[in-house]
């Protein structure tokens, strides 16, 4: 008994299973492609921009006498809080949890800056009164001109703890 003949001849590599083989190669190729693109993308180390004293970087916060000794103003457009100490001391502290990052906001009525990722907490200072924050919040430098006090966000000063030296005085009047 003749076998029915169910298969044509068929060209030499022009099966589905070899196109698909092919397909499968082609995929796996551009995916390799791609991994290796990434993987040197993050190694390559970041393009350092050139520090000039870009005007957009000093904010004028406002006059000696505008800011309530004992009080916190929060600067949206600078991401930073201005502190009045009770002696009349300025510090320019980052919005940035040292933990992870996440925004903290000052509650007024606790006296404490409260980060509500991993309740983290600060002192008017930025000082950790409460882990898991390693350090204190980064501050940024202040200056008082002309009884108007500027603050410098162009970088944030790195800091493990609160020093009186960085509280920035205004100069008593003659």
């Amino acid at each position: 008994m003749p076998k029915p003949n169910s298969e044509k001849a068929r060209p030499a590599g022009s099966s589905r299973r070899s196109f698909l083989n092919k397909l499968w190669w082609a995929l796996g190729f551009i995916a390799l492609v791609e991994f290796i693109v990434v993987v040197f993308a993050y190694l390559r180390p970041a393009k350092s921009k050139p520090h000039s004293a870009n005007t957009n970087d000093i904010i004028a916060a406002g006059g000696v006498d505008t800011f309530v000794r004992n009080s916190v103003t929060a600067f949206v457009r600078g991401r930073f809080y201005l502190a009045r100490l009770t002696d009349g001391g300025f510090l320019a502290l980052s919005r940035k949890c040292t933990h992870l990052g996440c925004t903290v906001p000052w509650v007024a009525e606790e006296n404490k800056f409260a980060c509500p990722c991993h309740a983290s907490a600060f002192d008017i200072t930025g000082n950790v009164i409460s882990p898991p924050a390693p350090r204190a919040l980064d501050f940024y430098s202040v200056t008082i001109e002309n009884d108007m006090v500027k603050v410098d966000t162009s970088r944030p000063i790195i800091r493990s703890e609160f020093k009186a030296e960085q509280v920035v005085y205004a100069k008593k009047k003659d």
